[in-house]
């Protein structure tokens, strides 16, 4: 199972990259159009607008797996092991209750969504913002488990402040938090 959620995660960062490739020729192609040759592409300022959209959205998900979203943590670190566990539930679970309002509004405005056409590009606009529906359960998944983590004891001291010194220490803490039987 962690092959295929590492894979998920490998093809997420692809898709990064893929976006921000697309963007930078898009909008880099399309300033050599209008100032060299006085035409342009008149998809890409609506196409990197989506990129960007789709760049952000993916790239919290994978913040977030790394543990890379910025926090403060100078209450956390002087608590308690028991008080350090209840900040990180409450953290856990507030997040929880954002995802699923976040999918919950997604799917109030999907039929919107779905019947409003860019204006450009000719798409459904919920290609563009139907990303909310798997930002929501990728990052609420990710939240049940490290509230099962928790539950079960299964989180260090330092698992348990989720803001990491460098982005170097990002990946190093975060892995063994997924791993089952990880050190206490």
């Amino acid at each position: 199972m962690k092959g295929v959620i590492d894979a998920f995660f490998r093809l997420l960062e692809f898709l990064v990259v893929v976006c921000m490739v697309a963007m930078v020729v898009m909008v880099f192609g399309n300033v050599v159009l209008r100032y060299g040759f006085n035409s342009g592409i008149t998809v890409s300022d609506e196409m990197s607008r989506y990129c960007f959209i789709w760049l952000t959205y993916i790239g919290a998900m994978v913040a977030m797996r790394d543990g890379a979203h910025l926090g403060v943590d100078t209450m956390i670190r002087h608590l308690p092991r028991l008080g350090r566990k209840l900040c990180f539930a409450i953290n856990q679970l507030l997040m929880l209750f954002c995802n699923v309002l976040f999918f919950m509004g997604t799917f109030e405005m999907h039929e919107l969504q779905r019947t409003n056409i860019s204006p450009v590009v000719g798409i459904s606009m919920i290609w563009v913002y139907g990303i909310g529906y798997i930002v929501s359960v990728v990052m609420g998944v990710m939240n049940l488990h490290r509230l099962w983590l928790l539950f079960t004891d299964r989180l260090s001291d330092e698992q348990l402040v989720q803001v990491m010194e460098s982005e170097d220490n990002a990946t190093e803490v975060s892995a063994p938090a997924s791993a089952p039987g990880s050190a206490r």
